[in-house]
């Protein structure tokens, strides 16, 4: 069963629908992300090593893909991540802030589940 998630972004927001299952699955996804990034943080060298870029995909209802390249931001709270969402007639591309999007999805997977 599928509810609506409101995606906060800076002038606005989007809201559809997204089953717990898969806030779920792109919630882990980013869990990694930031475990990633604090630890490159915190080992606090000039020249840390390259960190994989995060893409989750996700079609449902409508088509959600996430982007983030770790390597562009000094920590995961100043963090930009890429959202597209899609169906066949609309596609919305925008970049929100990864703990903006972190803080939305726990609020939504505590109000689902």
């Amino acid at each position: 069963m599928s509810q609506s998630i409101t995606i906060n972004l800076s002038d606005g927001s989007i809201q559809f629908s997204f089953s717990a299952a898969a806030a779920q699955a792109l919630k882990a996804d980013l869990d990694v992300l930031i475990s990633q990034m604090k630890a490159a943080t915190a080992a606090g060298t000039p020249r840390r090593a390259p960190l994989s870029p995060t893409e989750h995909r996700h079609s449902g209802d409508v088509f959600l893909e996430v982007f983030c390249n770790p390597n562009l931001w000094p920590s995961p709270f100043a963090a930009r991540v890429l959202l597209t969402l899609r169906d066949d007639r609309m596609r919305i591309t925008t970049e929100t802030g990864l703990s903006q999007l972190y803080d939305d999805l726990t609020t939504y997977l505590d109000q689902v589940i």
